[in-house]
């Protein structure tokens, strides 16, 4: 991770940490990075956010005033981008949003032209140019750029999307959560196609209203949906899409564990599962791993974030991994997380099975999992010190096999993430705030 980009891009405040003139900077790099050769042409999508229109707009000119064309796809979502990019002859996409984070911050997500996230050597260039403010050189007369509207391609991802659906979705009852965010039109146009009753809720974004008690992170209230209108399943997506996580018929979360297990069993069942393994992350849950090795299907675990999953993905040749937040990949369908694609297949595996939604997940034990932030100015001061280091060998000591503790620094945001998994919320509660209260003090 760099000084402004982390794990999933330059992310933080609109105007604050990060600014009009940063976009604009962007902008000027990549237009001019791409004109070298050839006439650039980069590819523009945005969520809901009311800032994700003026950094639309900066990061346009940037790359308009460096030579290149800037193609805008307004608002779509993050894995809509990575498709056009890969499958148009785009030299880069670019994607205003911040996930699941609240309005007020916002974030930009570079992608390369195979789809997949930056490669570090150019955001490490793009840094620099953001530090020292070197000159590059503006383009004049016929040399240019354009900005082209191009919302045909996000009709292009709309329609490769219903074509991943192998069977029609008549007489199922879907609910979605749109989060306010990048789906709010997508997911309902797509399901009432493909045949499904569907039922809409937070699909009125005002600018300010992303994420706000609703989608991904606030699961609790497509749980009431499903509950309410009797419905077979539900999905609940973040602001910019790249997640998704769904409830069974009775209002019981599914997590991206979860979706990892039963469509792990799914694939080896088919014989799709490459080199019979599932990625997952350090902070996948214990039942995950427990689960699948009862199926005999291998597991391995990289850092956080779906840039690593993806990579280990990319080098192993697998073709499922993810995060327990929802961030699935199908590598056959994508290079990167796409909440649409996990909605689509979990509603094959949901027809061909032909029985409960619950079903699904009725061979998995999850694990009580819980997570705590704590804010901090120095991430490696906290993880290194030795009193800290101390008290999660005592508290992995308590738990034995039955449990773990783990911190980790988080990608985006300023903090410190406290996990602790065990066979009881009491005893997660126990010992995370056992170890909160030793990193309060150190930061005292």
């Amino acid at each position: 991770m760099g000084k402004y980009f982390g794990t999933d891009g330059f992310r933080g405040e609109a105007n604050v940490n990060l600014t009009v003139l940063h976009a604009f900077k962007i902008g000027r790099f990549l237009g001019w990075y791409y004109s070298k050769e050839h006439k650039g042409k980069i590819i523009i999508g945005k969520d809901t956010r009311r800032s994700s229109y003026m950094f639309e707009y900066a990061i346009a000119a940037g790359i308009t005033s460096s030579g290149a064309d800037a193609y805008l796809l307004h608002v779509t979502t993050t894995p809509s981008v990575s498709y056009v990019v890969r499958s148009e002859d785009f030299d880069c996409g670019i994607m205003i949003s911040a996930s699941h984070n609240p309005y007020y911050d916002n974030g930009i997500k570079l992608i390369n032209s195979r789809g997949e996230k930056m490669s570090e050597n150019i955001i490490m260039d793009i840094e620099k140019y953001l530090d020292e403010d070197y000159p590059i050189p503006y383009a004049t007369k016929n040399d240019i750029g354009r900005t082209v509207d191009y919302s045909v391609g996000r009709n292009r991802y709309t329609g490769y999307i219903i074509s991943l659906a192998k069977k029609s979705y008549k007489n199922y009852k879907v609910g979605i959560d749109a989060s306010n965010g990048s789906t709010w039109m997508l997911a309902k146009n797509i399901f009432d196609t493909l045949g499904a009753e569907t039922y809409v809720i937070n699909n009125t974004p005002d600018g300010l209203n992303i994420n706000e008690n609703c989608g991904s992170t606030h699961i609790e209230n497509l749980a009431s949906l499903v509950k309410e209108k009797s419905l077979d399943i539900g999905f609940a997506f973040d602001g910019d899409a790249d997640r998704c996580l769904a409830v069974d018929e009775k209002g019981n979360i599914i997590t991206g564990d979860h979706i990892l297990y039963f469509c792990g069993l799914y694939l080896k069942k088919q014989d799709k599962l490459i080199n019979n393994t599932v990625v997952g992350t350090i902070m996948s849950n214990m039942g995950l791993k427990n689960a699948l090795m009862k199926e005999n299907i291998d597991f391995k675990a990289t850092d956080v974030g779906d840039k690593y999953v993806y990579e280990l993905m990319q080098k192993e040749n697998y073709s499922l991994g993810g995060e327990e937040s929802g961030h699935i990949i199908f590598s056959k369908y994508a290079t990167t997380g796409d909440g649409l694609i996990t909605a689509i297949k979990i509603m094959e595996i949901l027809i061909e099975s032909k029985l409960p939604a619950s079903n699904l997940t009725k061979d998995y034990v999850h694990y009580p999992q819980k997570v705590k932030n704590v804010k901090v100015d120095d991430k490696d001061k906290i993880i290194n010190n030795e009193d800290i280091k101390n008290k999660v060998k005592e508290i992995t000591d308590n738990l034995g096999n039955s449990g773990r503790i783990l911190l980790r620094k988080s990608g985006t945001e300023p903090v410190i993430r406290i996990m602790v998994e065990a066979e009881s919320e009491e005893l997660c509660d126990k010992y995370i705030n056992e170890m909160y209260e030793v990193i309060i003090k150190k930061l005292n």
